[in-house]
């Protein structure tokens, strides 16, 4: 097929940044067969994103990072952001030449702040994509606001109500990501998201895989500083696909949900790929779940259960499953999911959202602390342990609180009510079908 306009995509290949990007760059590509979306990945992330159904138009192009993924998670991620800007503009280059057609619009992960730099370069537009929440993005628009308040008070590291942030009064500085504070030493994530919010109010868009409805006040308040400020989500809902055919149970994780007797009766518990609980806490859970005896599928890293409680899998195999991986869109539609404790990364929350599953929060880094507050606090949809330091006690009350008493059954119907709203934005007149098609209209497609 002869394309007629090419679009570079740039993903940022860590943690959970990538998938919902391509979700976009999809449902974009299918509103454009006659455009080619070049999508600048590392070769270890596209490998992994584009094992299912491919797309005639999108094309996976590795970025040629060397050494740039050894060490740490934090070196790869410092090492990333050096060599982006160079390491973009070369494939870039190359993809232009392979094609024969040169980038007509740059759309990016919003966290690749020198996206807006290469865009300007060329004479193109740039849309940065939000993969979170409305109000991390918030935490890090009054970034300098924030620092002043705290500044003001007599001893620096007292916590300070956001007050003065629309729609965040209910939070604190302690919920804040790490990343919103510079400091003397700041880490690279920390610049990166300094560098982005000078660079925002440069873009053509500002997209986000949310829905209006969730954070109004956040929204309107964003709105006004980025007039194309686009929810266009969820991706679950807004484009959902049928994963069924790809997805090989192997681990054997619905199988064992259909052998379960009533419905809403399982725990499900999964943290995502980057980064695990501490190890107390992980310990502190696997007490709880041992303690209460709910049926439990717990989906973890093989490293990381070195931290249960010696002969725990022995012991709790009854009502219990342990897995390295799940699959979790699956698993929390099922019927026998009744409550997903999770860290709160915004996809997991999404999907919670999505399957009418609420959440007990484990919140370890990133925004996840400021999801779980609005989780529990303003949406309550969800429950996170008092004080925010997880313990065996805290975590048995919360699991009875979801499993057994009233207060879980009204928190479940929140959740209900909530994915109505998310069906509503989604639906061929609503918020975020409206903002996709003006998004279709801001890139020259």
């Amino acid at each position: 097929m002869a394309f007629k306009l090419h679009i570079a995509v740039l993903a940022f290949p860590f943690g959970s940044h990538a998938p919902p990007l391509l979700a976009l760059v999809r449902r974009l590509a299918a509103s454009a067969p006659d455009a080619l979306f070049s999508f600048f990945n590392s070769a270890t992330s596209n490998a992994a994103l584009f094992n299912a159904i491919a797309c005639e138009n999108i094309r996976a192009r590795n970025l040629w990072d060397g050494e740039a993924f050894a060490g740490s998670l934090f070196n790869a991620v410092e090492l990333f952001l050096g060599a982006g800007p160079v390491n973009f503009e070369t494939a870039i280059r190359e993809a232009e030449r392979e094609s024969g057609l040169e980038i007509r619009c740059l759309i990016s992960d919003a966290f690749l702040w020198f996206s807006s730099d290469i865009a300007e370069k060329r004479g193109v537009p740039w849309v940065a994509f939000w993969i979170s929440s409305s109000c991390s993005l918030s935490s890090h628009v009054y970034a300098d606001q924030i620092v002043r308040a705290i500044e003001s008070t007599e001893t620096a590291k007292q916590e300070k109500a956001l007050s003065f942030i629309p729609g965040l009064e209910m939070a604190t500085t302690a919920d804040l990501p790490a990343e919103v504070f510079l400091g003397s030493n700041p880490s690279p994530m920390a610049v990166a998201a300094y560098k982005m919010v000078e660079r925002l109010p440069r873009s053509t868009a500002v997209v986000l895989n949310s829905f209006e409805e969730l954070e109004p006040i956040i929204t309107k308040d964003l709105k006004s500083k980025f007039p194309n400020l686009l929810n266009v989500g969820p991706s679950i809902l807004a484009s959902p696909t049928n994963q069924d055919a790809a997805i090989a149970d192997e681990s054997g994780c619905l199988s064992w949900l259909g052998s379960q007797n009533r419905p809403k009766s399982v725990v499900y518990i999964s943290f995502g790929t980057a980064v695990m609980p501490p190890e107390n806490d992980l310990a502190a859970l696997c007490e709880a779940l041992e303690t209460c005896r709910f049926p439990f599928l717990l989906s973890i890293k093989q490293q990381a259960m070195k931290s249960f409680p010696n002969g725990f899998i022995d012991r709790t195999n009854s009502f219990g499953k342990v897995v390295v991986w799940a699959p979790q869109q699956q698993i929390l539609a099922h019927e026998s999911v009744g409550v997903f404790v999770s860290q709160c990364g915004w996809n997991s929350i999404l999907e919670s959202i999505a399957s009418c599953v609420p959440l007990i929060c484990l919140p370890v880094f990133a925004e996840q602390k400021l999801n779980s507050r609005m989780v529990a606090d303003l949406w309550r949809i969800g429950v996170r342990v008092e004080g925010g330091v997880f313990s065996k006690n805290g975590a048995i009350e919360c699991l009875q609180e979801m499993m057994t008493r009233e207060e879980g059954v009204k928190i479940r119907e929140n959740v209900s009510l909530l994915r109505n709203k998310a069906l509503a934005a989604v639906d061929s007149q609503g918020s975020s079908s409206n903002n996709f098609h003006k998004l279709l209209h801001l890139i020259p497609l």
